[in-house]
This record gives structure tokens, C-alpha cells and sequence, in this order.
């Protein structure tokens, strides 16, 4: 059993690689393994128009007109793996640019690709400094939802409150949650497996 998780932030082991590292520990203790992709690690194209048209080419099976990025190799490891988190920082009130150049991608690759997503455990969970967190996390659980993943929650909303690094692990209720999210998530991956 595996858990993948994507960082969204540009600031690599920043606050929001900090509290999916925390909701893989849970995880780990379950025996359920964890690997963590951060962004600024990989390159990955955004969707292109084609002749004024959406391009659309990856709704195949993986016809994606991008030879040359890491998308795709990412895309393996999701399919294959038994859960997803999502985590992104907020900016602007929102997921980060590059959250959503992959959101995007993942969206469209899936439609041809169906069983990528379909009934696997998923989280979205944010760094936030003020406000704007149920947004970010919102936009990460709407590209879930359309996929057909069952969103594990927990007893508040999925997000930390800090502003510089590490000021995460000061939210005592934040990082419970992140805690709590992996249980439940060790708990929903091994109901679907037996």
C-alpha cells in the first residue's frame, strides 16, 4: 500500500511539505508506505490551446503533445498508487500556479484514463497564513470530486495556520488534524483492500 503526495509550493520543505510529511507519518505507522513530489522538483508544461481550441489530446490514453516534461511519469506513480494528498500553500486567496497547472493536467488525463482516480482515498490540505484556506482547499477537492475519489476529512477543516517556515508546528489543533487525516486515511485504503 502506498500514499502519493504533491507539494504545491514553490518553497521546497516549506510549512506545506511539513504537514503532508505529518499526515504521512500516520500513515507510516499503518504500514502504508508515503512519497512526497514537490513541485519546484519536477517541470511540468501548462495545457495549451491548439488553434484557438483546448488541445484536449491527453483525454486518450496518455496522447498528451508533451514529450518533454515530468507530468506523465507523476501520472504512473498516481495511478498506481492506493491514495492521494494534495497540498498547497495559499496565494492570493488560492492554490498556487503551479498546483494548478498539474491540477489541470491530472483533470484531463484522467478522463481518458478513468480508473486513475476512481475510488481512491484523497485529501487537499493547506498552509495559510490569514485567510483563504477553504478556498485552496476547495479547488484541490473540486478536481477530486470530478474524478470520482473519496475525500477523507477529519474533525475541522484540513488546512494550518503559519507564515514562516516551521510556524505550522505551533498550531497544536492544525497539526492534530494532519494527524487525524492520516488515520483516516490508513483506515478508508485499508477497507477498500479487503
Amino acid at each position: 500500500m502506498k500514499v502519493l503526495g504533491i507539494n504545491g509550493s514553490m518553497r521546497k520543505d516549506g510549512n506545506t511539505a511539513i504537514i503532508i510529511r505529518t499526515v504521512f507519518e500516520e500513515l507510516e505507522k499503518e504500514r502504508i508506505s508515503t512519497e512526497l513530489i514537490q513541485l519546484p522538483d519536477v517541470y511540468i508544461r501548462p495545457c495549451r490551446i491548439t488553434q484557438g481550441k483546448d488541445c484536449l489530446a491527453c483525454m486518450g490514453k496518455e496522447n498528451c503533445v508533451f514529450g518533454d516534461d515530468d507530468f506523465y511519469d507523476i501520472f504512473e506513480k498516481i495511478k498506481e498508487a492506493d491514495g492521494l494528498i494534495l497540498g498547497s500553500p495559499v496565494y492570493g486567496a488560492d492554490i498556487t500556479a503551479e498546483m494548478k497547472i498539474f491540477l489541470d493536467r491530472v483533470g484531463l488525463a484522467s478522463i481518458g484514463n478513468p480508473d486513475a482516480l476512481r475510488h481512491k482515498p484523497g485529501a487537499a490540505v493547506c498552509a495559510v497564513r490569514r485567510a483563504g484556506g477553504m478556498n485552496t482547499v476547495n479547488a484541490m477537492n473540486n478536481v477530486m470530486l470530478f474524478r470520482e475519489m473519496f475525500l477523507v476529512g477529519s474533525t475541522y477543516w484540513n488546512m494550518v495556520y503559519g507564515k514562516d517556515i516551521g510556524d505550522v508546528l505551533k498550531d497544536d489543533e492544525g497539526m492534530a488534524n494532519m494527524r487525524n487525516i492520516g488515520q483516516n486515511m490508513a483506515w478508508l485504503i485499508k477497507q477498500l483492500r479487503k
